[in-house]
């Protein structure tokens, strides 16, 4: 286009020099020797012109036949260039298609028509024809001649890394990748890899190291990179809560500025809090990430924060809790979990069935059963509420990739993914039949009323014979005699007594066997010191025997 608008310029520049000229005639002569020529300054104009274009015409020619040589032979070369770019072409599409005949015959042409020095991508086309047909140890060579060098050392890092990940050689790929990491960091592969091997070997300040210098070449977004350093930092508080609580409390905290809703980090933060005996501060800090994310173990955390608290303590913490966070259910299973333990029955009902109003599951039907058991006892009612609890939606717990645990954990254990575990309802759990309708509701209103105990009638009763106690000496019951109608009920209960009480026959004679036994266990030391463990279901023999001759039945 500019070579375009410089023709124009300067045909109209010579259009406008020759109307100028002719504008204003003129005569030119010229003297050379024994000549005298004269024109008129038009013609002169236009002869200079034409010499000009003469002889720039004559060097055109010129230069074409002294470079057509040249000429001819590069075009003949990039013909063949053409034709080598062609089937390279052909044969890398053929690897992609799995095409494993034509990807070899095109790199054979490829190779004859190109020059390997030239096009790093016939040794790509090679790596991957063999590939195909299962020549894998050539494939590997070529990788790592391909690592060798400067211009295709990405590419046969990124081949052996497949490779050794194939094999299951997990060392190789590790250091496959790292090298790749360090050469490149911008390679998203080999960044990750790099990364995720750090992190399940734990070594999380390598990671966050590697995490930054990705952040800064742009390789991961700045939202996800804040996330995923959140994690690294809470993982590393994690191991060092025990050994280092200020370094954990500062690591948790500083995750907690990357993503506010962290709750493991926010526990962690809490836990060394406690530990320097500073509940205020952790109080505040499970304060926070509450009102933005409730979470079971936050509300744990934050109701037996002080070890010493009594019930009623306890049961005001989790009511603050729910004043931050209303009609939430983790707020109203903190309070009936915390008033079941503070023995307000009422409130710990009302409390478990606003929430399973609101959300029903196992864990609540089954604090239902519990206030239950300990407000009435009626076994009917404890019933109806594990009946309910089967067949109610699981408890959300913390998954990744169909792996359910019992504590979060910064990586997935099977593929390594960063950040995988969620809190929400396991799949695969076996739940009960689908109902329409509300649930929680019908559950409420079908449940039965309580079986109030009929009152004792004083009736006849036959003496019921009770189980002796054992090795004792062979006893013959005197026969008793059924007590009449008693008129009344202090007579009754004194004819009782003396049902329960029966003369002891005499007692047999016993042989020289039962002697020896009675001589060794008058012998034998007692255990736990010399002296019976104190417990009420075991009884001292020496207490209990009476000078009377009556046994006792129990």
């Amino acid at each position: 286009m500019i070579r375009l608008f410089a023709f124009i310029l300067v045909v109209l520049a010579l259009g406008w020099g020759f109307a100028w000229l002719a504008d204003r005639p003129g005569s030119i002569s010229i003297a050379w020797q024994d000549y005298l020529i004269e024109t008129s300054l038009i013609v002169a104009a236009t002869a200079v012109a034409v010499l000009i274009g003469a002889v720039m015409l004559l060097w055109w020619l010129i230069q074409l036949i002294w470079t057509s040589p040249h000429s001819v032979r590069r075009y003949f070369r990039s013909r063949k260039r053409d034709r080598g770019y062609q089937a390279l072409s052909t044969g890398l599409i053929a690897a992609g298609a799995g095409n494993a005949t034509l990807a070899r015959k095109m790199s054979l042409r490829a190779q004859g028509l190109l020059r390997a020095d030239q096009e790093p991508l016939l040794q790509l086309l090679d790596a991957q024809a063999a590939l195909i047909e299962g020549r894998h140890d050539d494939a590997r060579a070529k990788f790592e001649r391909m690592a060798d060098d400067p211009e295709t050392r990405e590419l046969g890092l990124r081949g052996l890394y497949v490779e050794a990940r194939r094999l299951g050689a997990d060392g190789a790929a590790r250091q496959y990748a790292e090298r790749a990491a360090e050469n490149a960091p911008y390679l998203p592969w080999a960044a990750q890899a790099t990364l995720e091997y750090r992190c399940r070997a734990g070594r999380w300040d390598d990671a966050i190291r590697l995490l930054d210098q990705q952040r800064i070449a742009n390789v991961i977004e700045k939202k996800q990179a804040e996330r995923w350093k959140a994690v690294l930092l809470t993982a590393k508080a994690g191991e060092r809560l025990e050994a280092d609580p200020k370094g954990a409390r500062d690591d948790a905290l500083a995750a907690l500025k990357h993503a506010k809703d962290l709750v493991p980090a926010a526990i962690i933060a809490a836990k060394a809090y406690l530990r320097e005996d500073n509940i205020r501060r952790a109080a505040s800090v499970l304060e926070g990430v509450w009102k933005t994310a409730p979470h079971p173990e936050i509300a744990t955390s934050y109701v037996r924060a002080r070890s010493g608290d009594s019930a009623v303590d306890r049961l005001k913490r989790a009511e603050k809790l729910e004043a931050m966070r209303p009609n939430n259910v983790e707020s109203l299973i903190a309070v009936a979990e915390a008033a079941l333990d503070a023995r307000e029955l009422e409130k710990a009902r009302s409390k478990a069935e606003a929430a399973a109003r609101m959300s029903p599951r196992e864990s609540i039907y089954l604090l239902l059963a519990d206030i239950e058991e300990a407000d009435t006892a009626d076994q009917g009612r404890i019933r109806h509420w594990m009946g309910q609890a089967l067949r109610a939606p699981r408890d959300p717990a913390w998954v990744a990739d169909g792996i359910v645990s019992e504590r979060w954990l910064p990586v997935s254990p099977t593929t390594g993914r960063i950040d995988a575990f969620e809190w929400k309802v396991p799949y695969g759990q076996l739940e009960g039949p689908i109902e329409e309708g509300d649930l929680a509701e019908r559950a409420i209103a079908e449940l039965p009323p309580v079986d109030e105990p009929p009152e004792p009638e004083l009736t006849e009763e036959e003496p019921r014979e009770e189980p002796l106690q054992p090795q004792q000496p062979d006893v013959k019951a005197a026969p008793t005699e059924t007590p009449a109608a008693a008129p009344d009920v202090a007579e009754k209960a004194e004819q009782k007594k003396e049902m329960i009480t029966l003369p002891a026959a005499a007692p047999a004679k016993p042989d020289a066997t039962q002697r020896d036994a009675a001589n060794v266990d008058e012998t034998e030391e007692d255990p736990f010191f010399h002296r019976r463990p104190d417990d009420p279901g075991v009884k001292d023999p020496n207490a209990s025997r009476e000078p009377s001759n009556r046994l006792r039945l129990f």
